[in-house]
């Protein structure tokens, strides 16, 4: 992304798509990578590399962020993408389709599939709205 940043012309929102594109081939690679050599990791030895800091802000942003992980792994891989690129990217639905390399329609689809889906996750427990 720094490589191309000199050579970017365009607005605010076609920056965060062009980011967000670069971010999601790099993890579709990353995906592709690990799925040949599989990497065993314990999860008691995480280390903490960051000191200071708000104790119970750090809690409820890690049990917010293991939610959301949660939640997010009932959905398809495409549902996942969608879902996450539409709201925590606050991208449009053009732009979803162009990184994800479908239609309009069909991120149409699957954001409302995935949203269906978290919604009958969180009232099977009880969770209201």
């Amino acid at each position: 992304m720094f490589a191309g940043l000199s050579s970017f012309t365009g607005s605010e929102q076609q920056f965060r798509s062009w980011v967000f594109t670069i971010a999601y081939r790099r993890l579709t690679d990353e995906r592709r990578r690990r799925s040949r050599r599989p990497v065993t990791v314990h999860a008691d030895l995480e280390i903490v590399d960051r000191v200071g800091g708000d104790a119970e802000q750090d809690a409820l942003a890690e049990l917010g962020r293991r939610r959301v992980n949660e939640l997010c792994a009932g959905l398809s891989d495409d549902q996942r993408e969608v879902v996450l690129l539409r709201i925590l990217g606050d991208l449009s639905v053009e732009e979803v389709a162009r990184i994800v390399g479908k239609t309009a329609g069909a991120v149409k689809a699957l954001q409302r599939r995935g949203l269906n889906a978290l919604r009958r996750q969180l009232d099977r427990e009880g969770v209201s709205a």
